[in-house]
């Protein structure tokens, strides 16, 4: 099959452009690299599968068809990120996926949305499941990332129900992997930066508040069973093992064998306290659950992010 893809030379969009061409398929890359970056893509550069094209998908895409599969992951997923840009990421979620839903209508093409669990805000209910609605503050300073995404999700839906457009929609909890940012502000990154810099790992609140983490590879293998699926409404993807911030702070100082000291800062406004998936609808209707352990994945992780910071490996 022929795909496009939005946010192409993102962490995620990086990972899954290389499961497509391990299957087969041929894909077009689409990324205006605010956040992305073209090393996550140079070693599939020389394929003649693969097209990567800078471009911002809030404006018109025109992308010489066919298409079998319109894949949108363009977004500012990470806090540092979406906090110095709200603007673009509220529009990304809007204009950009209703750009992208526009191709796929033309070429009669597939539909993938990659949203987030963020759509849950902060829980009442736990773990959380599809059908729950959610605990959002609509005029936060979080919620351009989260309120982009719960729009992304109704258009979606829309144009499957008023055009018949075959979506498919994965709400996506905490992932890690190679290729992240190192400095986005998000959980793994951060602490691992920290700690191969020999700098304290800053806790914020006091670290009781509970994270999920996927590794990037299960993820992307949930995300190419959806995208083939039948399956219209929501999915959850992530790992439903979870852990409090100080229990996975102390996992990445044994890991690392870092003695680092933990730095105390308040707790971000509206930071949700409990985080993990009822994949429950993911096991029944894709046949999916995570297989990497945290222990292997933070492992690649590490390596990474030694040689990207070029560290002696402890």
């Amino acid at each position: 099959m022929r795909f496009l893809m939005s946010g192409a030379a993102g962490f995620i969009g990086s990972h899954l452009c290389d499961r497509l061409l391990n299957e087969g398929h041929t894909v077009i890359a689409v990324d205006n690299l605010i956040t992305g970056a073209t090393r996550n893509l140079e070693h599939l550069m020389k394929s003649p599968r693969f097209q990567f094209i800078q471009r911002d998908v809030c404006k018109r895409v025109d992308a010489e068809g066919p298409f079998d599969g319109v894949l949108h992951l363009a977004s500012l997923a990470s806090p540092k990120d979406y906090l110095e840009h709200p603007i673009e990421t509220l529009e990304v979620g809007s204009t950009g996926t209703r750009n992208m839903l526009e191709l796929a209508k033309r070429h009669n093409a597939r539909f993938l949305l990659t949203s987030t669990s963020e759509c849950y805000g902060d829980p009442a209910v736990h773990p959380q499941v599809e059908t729950y609605w959610g605990n959002v503050n609509p005029v936060g300073p979080r919620s351009c990332y989260d309120e982009s995404k719960r729009y992304a999700e109704a258009v979606t839906m829309a144009y499957h129900r008023v055009h018949g457009v075959r979506t498919n929609i994965a709400r996506i909890f905490n992932t890690y992997g190679p290729r992240m940012q190192l400095r986005d502000g998000r959980v793994v990154p951060a602490f691992l930066d920290q700690v191969l810099r020999g700098e304290p790992i800053t806790i914020f609140g006091d670290g009781t508040q509970t994270r999920s983490f996927c590794y990037v590879a299960d993820l992307v293998d949930g995300l190419y069973r959806l995208m083939l699926s039948d399956e219209r409404y929501p999915v959850n993807l992530g790992n439903p093992q979870e852990l409090t911030i100080m229990e996975f702070a102390e996992r990445i100082r044994r890991l690392t064998g870092s003695n680092t000291p933990f730095e105390y800062k308040p707790l971000p406004e509206d930071d949700p306290k409990k985080r993990r998936p009822d994949i429950t609808k993911a096991r029944r209707v894709l046949g999916w659950e995570p297989k990497v352990s945290l222990e292997e994945g933070l492992r690649e992780t590490v390596a990474y992010f030694q040689q990207r910071l070029q560290v002696t490996p402890v």
